[in-house]
C-alpha cells in the first residue's frame, strides 16, 4: 500500500471511498500519480475542474491576485465582488447573487431565502413553509440538505431532522401539482440528476415544473451546481427548455477548479428578503474567490466551453451507445454529463472503474450501477475516441472474464 494512502486511512474520517491511486500533479484534461503514470481525467472533480487542470489564465490571475489581496472578509467592500456578481447575473439573466464557498452553502441560503420569501412576501403562515424536492436528489450533506434526502444512507445515524420538506416523484409533474399547497414555498429541483444517476427527466417536464410553480407562486428553484456552466452542452441545462428559474444555484466549475467558489442568485423580491446580519460566510465572496469566478466566466464565454461541451458531448455518447456489451442497461445524458448503467448481476460500476483505472482513464462509480463520465470541458475528439476504446475494452474483458468462470 502506498504511504500516502497509509496515511489517510489512518488519519482522515473514512467518508470517501477513493479508487487506489494518489494523484501529484495534473495539467489540462490530464493527471499523474506518485509513480509518474498518466490518466486522462474523465471526472473532473464532479464537474469543478470543467476548464481543465492548471488553466493558464486562471494561474495566471491567481498568482498576481494572492500578492495583492485574498481575504478581508464582507465587512468591508473589495474591488473584485461586484465585478464577478454583475457577470454572474448578466450571464444568468438573475437580479442579484449571495456569494458562498461551496456547493451545499448555496443550497443552505436558497433555503432561507425561500423559506423568508414565503413569510415576507407570499404572506405564508408562520413556521410553516414548505420545500418540494425531488426523490433520488443529491443537493449536499448538510443536516437541513439530507432532511430532503430518500437516500438511507445519508440520514441514517443523523437525525432529528428539521420539518419543512417534501418529496415528489422526480419527473412526474403530476406528483408535484398535488404535493403543491398554500404552504409551499420554493421547488428545487436538478435539471439532470447527478449523483443519482446521470437521470434525464422527460421531454418538458423543466417546462411543465415553471408553469406550475408561475401558476401557484412558487418559487422555482434550480440546483445547478454540477449541470451548469457548460456541463450539458448549455450554459445552463435549464436553457435546453428554455426555462428561467426564480432562483438558481452554482458552484464547481464557478471555480475554475482551483477554489470552491459558490452562490446562490434570484429575483430581485427574493433575495432582498436578507438584511444584515440574516446570513453571512467569512470566506464567501473574499477577492481571491471573485476574481478567479470572474476569470472562469469570462473562458467560459470566450472559450465557448458550453458549444464544446455540446460537440464532444455528442461524439462521446454516441459512440457509447454503440458498444454492444450485456454488461450495459443504458447510457444516458447530455452534453458532457454522462451515465454507463451497468448489469449489476453482472458486474458492479466499481469493477469497471478499477479496470479502467488501470488503463490509464479515471472515472467513478454512482450507487454502485453507474459509471459517471463528466471529463473536462476541454476534453478532444481523440481523447474521447481514446476512451471509448479503453471502456469498449474493459466491457469486453469483463464480460469475456464472466462467462469463463
Amino acid at each position: 500500500m502506498s504511504d500516502s494512502i497509509d496515511l489517510e486511512a489512518r488519519y482522515c474520517a473514512q467518508n470517501y471511498h477513493p479508487l487506489p491511486v494518489v494523484l501529484t500533479r495534473a495539467e489540462g484534461a490530464y493527471v499523474w500519480d506518485e509513480a509518474g503514470k498518466k490518466y486522462l481525467d474523465m471526472m473532473s472533480a464532479y464537474s469543478a475542474v470543467s476548464h481543465g487542470h492548471g488553466h493558464a489564465r486562471l494561474v495566471k490571475l491567481v498568482q498576481e491576485q494572492v500578492e495583492r489581496l485574498n481575504i478581508v472578509s464582507r465587512a468591508f467592500y473589495t474591488d473584485k465582488l461586484g465585478p464577478f456578481l454583475e457577470k454572474a447575473c448578466t450571464l444568468t439573466g438573475q437580479d442579484m447573487a449571495l456569494p458562498m464557498n461551496t456547493g451545499s452553502e448555496a443550497v443552505e441560503t436558497a433555503i432561507k431565502a425561500a423559506r423568508k420569501w414565503a413569510y415576507t412576501v407570499k404572506g405564508v403562515a408562520a413556521d410553516k413553509a414548505e420545500i418540494i424536492a425531488c426523490t433520488g436528489n443529491f443537493h449536499g450533506r448538510t443536516i437541513a440538505i439530507v432532511a430532503m434526502s430518500d437516500e438511507p444512507q445519508y440520514q441514517y445515524g443523523f437525525g432529528p431532522f428539521p420539518p419543512g420538506f417534501r418529496l415528489v416523484e422526480y419527473g412526474d409533474i403530476k406528483s408535484l401539482e398535488a404535493a403543491i399547497n398554500e404552504n409551499t414555498a420554493a421547488f428545487l429541483v436538478e435539471p439532470i440528476q447527478g449523483e443519482g444517476g446521470i437521470i434525464v427527466p422527460p421531454p418538458g417536464y423543466l417546462k411543465a415544473a415553471e408553469e406550475l410553480c408561475r401558476k401557484h407562486k412558487v418559487l422555482l428553484i434550480a440546483d445547478e451546481i454540477q449541470t451548469g456552466l457548460g456541463r450539458t452542452g448549455s450554459l445552463l441545462a435549464c436553457e435546453h427548455e428554455d426555462v428561467h428559474p426564480d432562483g438558481l444555484i452554482l458552484g464547481k466549475a464557478l471555480g475554475g477548479g482551483i477554489l470552491p467558489v459558490s452562490m446562490f442568485l434570484s429575483r430581485r423580491d427574493v433575495m432582498e428578503v436578507f438584511t444584515p446580519g440574516d446570513h453571512g460566510s467569512t470566506f464567501g465572496g473574499n477577492p481571491l474567490a471573485a476574481a478567479i469566478g470572474l476569470e472562469a466566466l469570462n473562458i467560459l464565454v470566450e472559450d465557448d466551453l458550453p458549444a464544446r461541451s455540446a460537440r464532444m458531448g455528442d461524439r462521446l455518447i454516441n459512440a457509447l451507445r454503440e458498444i454492444d456489451s450485456p454488461l450495459v442497461r443504458e447510457v444516458r445524458g447530455r452534453g458532457l454529463f454522462i451515465g454507463i448503467e451497468t448489469d449489476p448481476t453482472m458486474c458492479s460500476a466499481r469493477e469497471i472503474c478499477e479496470a479502467l483505472m488501470d488503463r490509464g482513464l479515471l472515472c467513478k462509480e454512482t450507487h454502485a450501477t453507474v459509471v459517471r463520465l463528466a471529463p473536462p470541458l476541454i476534453i478532444d475528439e481523440t481523447e474521447i475516441e481514446w476512451a471509448v476504446a479503453q471502456i469498449r475494452d474493459v466491457l469486453s474483458e469483463i464480460d469475456t472474464q464472466r462467462l469463463a468462470s
